[in-house]
């Protein structure tokens, strides 16, 4: 079921009236309908999925609760330390084996018949048709984070299978997160919510800019950046580089406007998320741009990843190793093509130089707070940490690694200096314009949680509700042709 669709638009209401008024008196009734309604959300796309989220949330629970009832005793298995150390280990492999098999079997069987093909061997292997589920790396990543939260002694074990349930099935973030903690998320389920007119009315306007980026800004770009990738042959150097800036916001407005949708609708329901987005374009090095984009995942790899595994501690080699595995691991996790894993590595090459001059913390506050306009320097820093994002989502957009390389050495041609052309540039300027007038106001907002969280509150009410419909004009004057979130497919 999409944010942005008629399904939804019947969903929504009908779960909201049951929650807050049919069985709002009742804790543990009330979590259970989120599960129910959760459940329907998820099982829209295939029924069959809910065997597989289901399983994940059995299993990550049971762990929690063996593991609170197992001390530091020794392990029948030599070389670990308890019993609860083997539970954990255990529930991390059962579901990295789930989502592994999903995700990424194929991707080993073809590299290694291509790897046999290269040395002169034939084999041939049996593939597998598998439909990759919705969202299976989201609610998989926040599970594990249950398990070893509660291995390291973070949050207590639940007992409460509903609570948990309806944690790893929360349907706002359940497809594309924020990739929630346990111990931020899973608490909230034990309070007694009750409805919030000030919380709900900021919920309702997040949603709205959400909307905004999705249906205005991603789904428009994403008509013009597939065209462009999908004919790139023969294509002009300076239309590949409008390619890939349409590419750079259409994902930019696609994935933080799902953010925004799924943190709103969570606030109308009593709930806090954690931010995912902070305006990640107007960040002045690589390692802010991480700060800032995709939160939830880049501290849950930090956390879960990069710390056990020494940080920024130890040799340089350690910490270069460490930056390497967790933005080639990043990589990976977006999908089974190695253009995520040249696209993490490519990340990881952009850091180093910030890690060995150890200036990778300089850039820790709002740019050019309480300015309208940046100072030169933070201008050109921006630019180009701009510049060399744009460079590395062409390898995440392409289809191949070869598809990149070509993409890229048209761009570097003469042709780079020419007007851009393509069929259809004409309607493009419109949406040119929407992406400019999207960035003004983004960063006139860059000071809070999203956008438009403070414009216009000091206004008349009549004025401030003529920029509200007039958003909702532009989401059906504008709005593109219908495209799926694209992080559904990670």
């Amino acid at each position: 079921m999409l944010f942005n669709s008629l399904d939804f638009a019947l969903f929504f209401p009908l779960f909201f009236v049951g929650y807050w008024f049919v069985v709002n008196r009742n804790l543990r009734l009330q979590n259970l309908f989120i599960v129910i309604a959760s459940y329907v959300f998820y099982g829209w796309w295939d029924w069959r999925f809910l065997i597989l989220i289901a399983l994940t949330s059995l299993c990550s629970w049971l762990s929690g609760l063996w593991m609170g009832t197992r001390g530091a005793d020794d392990c029948p298995i030599k070389g670990l330390r308890g019993h609860r150390l083997f539970i954990m280990a255990a529930n991390i492999i059962l579901n990295l084996a789930i989502l592994g098999y999903f995700k990424y079997y194929n991707f080993f069987i073809d590299n290694f018949v291509e790897a046999f093909r290269i040395f002169g061997l034939s084999w041939s292997p049996y593939s597998l048709r598998i439909i990759l589920p919705v969202g299976i790396s989201f609610y998989t990543f926040q599970a594990l984070s249950y398990s070893i939260d509660v291995y390291r002694g973070e949050i207590k074990p639940t007992k409460d299978a509903v609570a948990f349930f309806a944690y790893v099935s929360f349907f706002p973030q359940l497809v594309a997160g924020p990739i929630e903690r346990a111990t931020h998320l899973l608490p909230q389920f034990y309070k007694e919510r009750r409805f919030d007119y000030s919380r709900a009315v900021d919920g309702m306007r997040q949603i709205l800019w959400g909307l905004f980026k999705k249906i205005v800004i991603a789904d428009n770009c994403a008509e013009y950046a597939n065209q462009i990738f999908d004919n790139s042959t023969g294509m002009s150097g300076s239309t590949l580089v409008l390619g890939a800036l349409f590419f750079t916001f259409q994902i930019y407005g696609d994935f933080s406007g799902y953010s925004d949708i799924a943190t709103g609708t969570a606030r109308l329901f009593g709930f806090n998320l954690m931010r995912n987005f902070a305006f990640p374009y107007f960040s002045r090095d690589i390692a802010e741009f991480w700060r800032r984009w995709h939160i939830s995942l880049s501290t849950w790899f930090r956390d879960y990843l990069y710390i056990p595994l020494g940080g920024s501690r130890g040799s340089l080699w350690v910490k270069i190793r460490n930056i390497f595995i967790i933005f080639i691991v990043s990589g990976f996790w977006h999908g089974a093509n190695w253009t995520f894993i040249v696209w993490g590595a490519l990340n990881a090459f952009y850091f180093l130089p910030l890690l060995l001059t150890k200036t990778n913390r300089n850039n820790l506050a709002i740019i050019s707070q309480g300015k309208f306009i940046p100072t030169a320097k933070d201008f050109s820093l921006m630019l180009v940490t701009f510049g060399i994002t744009v460079f590395a989502w062409i390898f995440f957009r392409a289809e191949s690694i070869e598809h990149a390389i070509n993409y890229i050495s048209q761009i570097f041609s003469p042709s780079l200096f020419t007007v851009p052309k393509f069929n259809g540039m004409e309607r493009a300027l419109i949406t040119i314009i929407l992406v400019g007038v999207f960035t003004l106001i983004e960063w006139l907002g860059r000071e809070g949680q999203y956008a438009i969280e403070s414009l216009g509150l000091k206004w008349k009410k009549s004025f401030r509700y003529l920029m509200y419909y007039a958003i909702i004009f532009m989401i059906f004057w504008f709005g593109g042709k219908d495209q799926e979130f694209i992080y559904f497919q990670f």
